[in-house]
């Protein structure tokens, strides 16, 4: 084997080497955004959702019910006025809109941040993999 042909195999190894070690802080990166991600809509966050949905939907759907049956029967509470009820379901509503609305723009903020964070990772690369091709073609002349 000459010179020349172990130079560039033993450059291969480095070159070899420096992949791994891109692989491995790919990896650790991809682990540190999953867990980013747990923390923000993980296993929990969803068992909180959905009983928070059902206790919006009960509350609102009995409100409703009570209201049609008040109709339907001609039962007359004189402390309470004959829309409460319906008031308060399209207050419960509304606020569960405006919650809704919040909890999305929590989610396009972290989108936002992890294209972010791609466009970073890319244009590191990217003038990585420049280096990479001038050092070849440097070596080639």
């Amino acid at each position: 084997m000459t010179e020349e042909a172990r130079a560039t195999n033993l450059g291969g190894m480095n070159e070899a080497e420096i992949l791994r070690q891109e692989l491995d802080h790919y990896r650790t990166e991809k682990e540190r955004i999953r867990k980013v991600i747990g923390q923000i809509g993980g296993a929990t966050s969803k068992r909180q959702d959905r009983l928070i949905n059902i206790i919006f939907l009960v509350v609102v759907l009995g409100l409703f019910a009570f209201d049609i049956v008040r109709e339907i029967t001609g039962f007359a509470l004189p402390t309470i006025p004959r829309f409460l009820s319906m008031e308060l379901a399209l207050l419960l509503v509304s606020l569960k809109i405006i919650w809704m609305i919040h909890r999305q723009s929590k989610v396009d903020h972290f989108q936002f941040w992890v294209l972010n964070s791609i466009e970073f990772q890319i244009n590191t690369m990217s003038k990585r993999l420049k280096e990479l091709e001038e050092r070849i073609q440097g070596k080639s002349e």
